[in-house]
């Protein structure tokens, strides 16, 4: 199986905190970052596409989880990138190259889901139930969005078995979402932690992460055990987002299709706010550096940026941790 190369010339996520106090490239621990009350950097509302109408954004006031209240920017956008192309997901034939389709994540590794990868998929889940093709290699591939809608249900029927799931932009044209994020982040005294992995609960945590500059929603990990377990796959595109009918088109990894803002001491580029307004950058610098010492929430803090985020690698289905800050209710 052929992991995951990065296609058109892809950016790989960047970040680590480049030449500034407070950084230790070879620290291994994972004790919290230092964060006082002053390290806080506000919303830069002009970081976002807005020039074309797909994103708006205003000022509102806005009540936070704290119980306090706070103005807020009021994200609205028509769920669909103007910054990258969608798609595609789902290769139509078993003989179709790695163009043809998405990925797939799985145990921390990006899959290319090309023919290859679709005709392999009993060998590669160890169970001989897949068989996502038919006599000619062509892929069974739901048609129409009523058949999106059936197969992303968590009570899938048997008829959607062995089906590729691909929702279309097309079927989502009228969908608009909104977020309100504040636009000073308040750190609270204890973090909101997102349920992650057995034995982990969130409390009360939303589910959406943060807001990508071009709008779109940095989500939860998307439940890829549910999808597989009704033998069903839903792939991402090589943004690492793909569609349903109530979220729109929304990311669940970061592969470096979405605007961002190169940040001039080669830190890594900010690619959208999380729900407290804290930044969200890539995972790597500009030299392939990684992030050091980066709390339990995938944060730490600098001089230029103060506290902030860095992304999680793309095969980890996941963006970040938990949220530092208080966030709008």
């Amino acid at each position: 199986m052929n992991t995951y190369f990065f296609k058109s010339a892809i950016i790989v996520f960047a970040g680590f905190c480049f030449g500034l106090v407070g950084c230790n490239l070879f620290s291994s621990n994972n004790k919290p970052a230092k964060v006082e009350a002053g390290d806080v950097v506000n919303v830069n509302a002009s970081y976002f596409l807005t020039e074309d109408g797909s994103v708006t954004v205003t000022t509102v006031p806005c009540e936070l989880s704290d119980g306090s209240r706070a103005e807020c920017y009021k994200i609205v956008t028509k769920s669909v990138p103007s910054d990258h192309a969608m798609g595609p997901w789902c290769p139509s034939n078993i003989s179709d190259s790695a163009e043809a389709g998405g990925i797939w994540l799985e145990n921390g590794e990006v899959y290319d889901v090309d023919g290859a990868f679709i005709k392999n998929m009993a060998n590669f889940y160890n169970d001989s139930k897949w068989l996502m093709y038919d006599d000619n290699g062509d892929v069974y591939i739901t048609a129409t969005e009523e058949d999106c809608v059936n197969a992303a249900n968590p009570n899938v029927g048997e008829e959607y078995e062995n089906f590729c799931v691909e929702c279309l932009p097309s079927y989502v044209t009228n969908l608009t979402q909104s977020w309100l994020i504040p636009i000073t982040p308040e750190i609270q005294d204890s973090p909101t932690l997102f349920a992650r992995g057995p034995g982990r609960r969130g409390n009360r945590a939303p589910s959406t992460r943060g807001v990508a500059l071009n709008g779109i929603e940095f989500s939860a990990p998307a439940p890829t055990n549910n999808i597989l377990r009704a033998y069903t796959l839903a792939p991402f595109d090589d943004a690492g987002g793909h569609i349903n009918v109530h979220q729109g088109y929304h990311y669940h990894a970061a592969t470096g299709f979405s605007t961002k803002v190169e940040q001039e001491d080669g830190h890594a580029a900010l690619i959208g706010y999380a729900l407290d307004g804290f930044g969200i950058y890539e995972l790597e610098n500009a030299n392939k550096e990684l992030p050091a010492d980066l709390d339990d929430l995938r944060g730490h803090t600098d001089e230029t940026r103060g506290y902030h985020y860095h992304v999680d690698a793309a095969g980890s289905n996941n963006f970040i941790d938990g949220l530092k800050g208080v966030y709008a209710i």
